[in-house]
């Protein structure tokens, strides 16, 4: 085992067990036995070199699956890896999966995914022409924001995709995807409105519409976003 995997595993057990590692994990085989933890899969040693050499979404996809580097993996229904067009140039990216898509696999089918597909269509965009993705691909249990942990073991993933992709145009939904992808503690005010430099592609920062349904009256802010973010997709595109 080298270091990297050494250093992976005894992340995997402080999540288990906490503080009291050495001593509690001599007992993991009994606890899981008696269900009180899950069996950690043979193939949770993903190497980072393996996942990076993907050459398709579909492979990238099949190489995470099953990751349970952080604890989000334990609690998990299903991985959300992400749907929509494989060479889009818009991606869409948001916190991470709720109850809805949680339960389906797949990003925004809720009431927030309804809204997004609807302001998706208002700036003239169709859902399967734009990819969605999240920066944590597992739900954080009670839909509580992704730990700075928890996002920064998942956002690699979210580079990979991006890097496979290669979008022109990103647009962040909420604070917690724009200051996990673009490293800023800034408000969401201050994020607003601007466009940011992110390896090949432009990124752009509004609500996140679950935010909007608890406060309509951000709609117009978001509305002003979005329209920015159309005007900037045709003047690169014209």
């Amino acid at each position: 085992m080298n270091k990297e995997e050494v250093v992976r595993t005894l992340q995997i057990q402080r999540e288990i067990f906490g503080e009291d590692l050495y001593v509690k994990s001599l007992n993991i085989e009994k606890r899981v036995k008696e269900k009180e933890v899950k069996p950690i899969p043979e193939d949770i040693f993903v190497a980072s070199e393996e996942f990076q050499k993907a050459n398709s979404l579909e492979e990238l996809n099949s190489l995470i699956c099953n990751c349970q580097k952080c604890s989000l993996g334990a609690t998990r229904n299903k991985f959300v890896f992400g749907t929509g067009n494989i060479n889009a140039k818009v991606m869409v990216i948001g916190e991470g999966p709720g109850a809805d898509e949680d339960a389906k696999g797949e990003p925004f089918v809720g009431r927030a995914g309804k809204l997004l597909t609807d302001i998706l269509k208002a700036i003239n965009f169709d859902r399967d022409e734009v990819f969605i993705a999240n920066v944590v691909k597992c739900r954080p249990p009670g839909n509580r924001t992704p730990t700075s942990e928890e996002m920064e073991t998942c956002i690699p993933y979210l580079k990979k995709q991006i890097e496979l992709i290669q979008p022109s145009l990103i647009l962040c939904l909420g604070l917690t995807a724009a200051q996990g992808i673009l490293k800023k503690k800034d408000s969401l005010t201050n994020l607003r409105g601007q466009v940011f430099p992110f390896e090949n592609a432009k990124i752009m920062v509004t609500y996140h519409p679950a935010a909007l349904l608890r406060n309509p009256n951000w709609k117009r802010g978001c509305w002003e976003d979005v329209q920015q973010f159309r005007k900037l997709y045709d003047e690169m595109f014209s």
